[in-house]
């Protein structure tokens, strides 16, 4: 017979494969329990932050601000393009989008005169506001401004802000470009390398927009021309232009005696180009044209258009092409 000792040996035997699949099973089981865990982990995407909420005060505002924040921000418009901006009054719905953005962007130099109190009305003490017009000098109305029809009121700029137009000089727009990008880096520093990626992006476009103003203009150096709208002495300086008066025509029906006035201002300026904006009524510019055998070209002060950022290079090379050709 075999010993109290012999069996337990073979009893020990006989379970030690048994123990050894046991744990086995186990640490697979827990590996794979572990592994399943970081995939599902992994698996799981991350909840998306909301996106900061912008709102721009007019077209060439906006043009900008969503050139430097692409898609990484909600950018909205307070007054819709093709809306006088210069005589504008705050709405509902604009105290409405100032209550829930996270940041305002404004011209700046006193053109949007009803911003301080819809801001004011929206109650957001957590808004950041962004003037684009930080760090420029401001210039004062350097033309005259003729009036053909007495007491007609005039979006006469000369006053302590300067004139507001500065997003027409390209080189001044360079400027406005790094105030947006400055202000979102602050206001939202999460996407700060898509700001200063995109930033950088138009600003080479806007470098190369000037030196196509320079090559092409320096051809004809000392133009002189007349608006009917005082938007331009900017670019004018920047390109040795000279705008020698802005011819305001009010938009009632003018009588021949009015339309004469036009004619004789226009005379005595002896100018060499007569400049008019979209929309200005084209029976009166066709009258006009014809008593000073004097072509009227188009130059667009970008407050009405398309709202792709790349209209502003489209928009000013226009421009240009109408300034040339006004200008031989």
């Amino acid at each position: 017979m075999k010993s109290h000792r012999q069996i337990a040996a073979k009893i020990r035997k006989s379970f030690l494969p048994i123990i050894a699949l046991v744990m086995l099973s186990a640490i697979y089981g827990c590996t794979t329990t572990n592994s399943s865990k970081i995939v599902n982990e992994e698996a799981t995407p991350a909840q998306k932050l909301p996106k900061t909420k912008v709102v721009t005060t007019f077209l060439p505002v906006y043009l900008f601000t969503k050139a430097v924040t692409g898609d990484v921000a909600e950018v909205d418009i307070l007054v819709k393009p093709g809306t006088e901006i210069h005589e504008y009054q705050g709405t509902p719905a604009n105290v409405k989008a100032i209550a829930t953005a996270n940041v305002v962007i404004k011209n700046g130099l006193g053109l949007e005169e009803f911003l301080s109190d819809t801001i004011k009305n929206a109650r957001n003490s957590q808004l950041v506001e962004i003037d684009v017009s930080k760090g420029i000098e401001p210039i004062n109305k350097i033309s005259p401004i003729d009036k053909t029809v007495a007491g007609e009121h005039d979006h006469d700029h000369e006053h302590t802000f300067g004139n507001p137009h500065i997003w027409l000089d390209p080189v001044l727009a360079k400027q406005q470009i790094i105030n947006i990008r400055d202000g979102l880096i602050i206001a939202d520093p999460g996407n700060k390398a898509n700001y200063e990626t995109n930033a950088a992006s138009y600003i080479q476009k806007l470098d190369n927009l000037n030196n196509e103003f320079q090559q092409t203009l320096k051809k004809t150096p000392n133009c002189t021309f007349i608006t009917f709208h005082d938007a331009f002495p900017y670019l004018a300086k920047r390109y040795n232009l000279k705008q020698v008066a802005v011819v305001e025509i009010p938009e009632k029906q003018l009588s021949p005696t009015d339309v004469q006035k036009i004619v004789n201002t226009v005379k005595k300026y002896k100018t060499k180009a007569l400049f008019s904006e979209p929309g200005l009524d084209n029976k009166l510019l066709t009258s006009i044209s014809q008593d000073l055998q004097l072509t009227v070209r188009t130059l667009d002060s970008l407050e009405t258009g398309d709202t792709n950022p790349e209209y502003y290079f489209k928009a000013m090379k226009t421009n240009l092409e109408s300034l040339a050709s006004g200008c031989k």
